[in-house]
């Protein structure tokens, strides 16, 4: 079984940081593609940023320059630094790993159970 188990999540003025960390646990073969996304009320849910094995990243254009996604292959943890928070930034954070239990088996999407994300003054 994989157990993803979200932390970091607060209320924050604008202009602050919040660090979001997700740390996976089970039978997990190999993890490939590590990633962040969001839900904000009433909107869609979102992607955030993503991260291959080897530290390749992409980012949605809302948080580029602010957020940073980091991974430790070894701990099989993911992060998301946040600084200069906005009140638009407000959501629920779900991190999400594409992970294998097997060896040449298929990669499946495991979800984290979201932390909240509040920015306001």
């Amino acid at each position: 079984q994989v157990r993803l188990v979200e932390s970091g999540g607060d209320l924050v003025q604008p202009g602050g940081s919040l660090r979001l960390s997700c740390a996976a646990s089970g039978s997990i073969f190999s993890i490939n593609t590590m990633g962040w996304y969001r839900q904000a009320p009433g909107k869609q849910r979102e992607l955030v940023a993503t991260i291959a094995p080897r530290g390749s990243t992409d980012y949605a254009d809302s948080v580029k320059g602010r957020f940073t996604i980091s991974r430790d292959n070894v701990r099989k943890t993911v992060y998301l630094q946040m600084n200069s928070l906005k009140p638009e930034d407000t959501a629920v954070y779900y991190c999400k790993i594409d992970a294998t239990l097997y060896s040449g088996s298929a990669y499946y999407h495991y979800w984290g159970q979201g932390t909240q994300v509040t920015v306001s003054s």
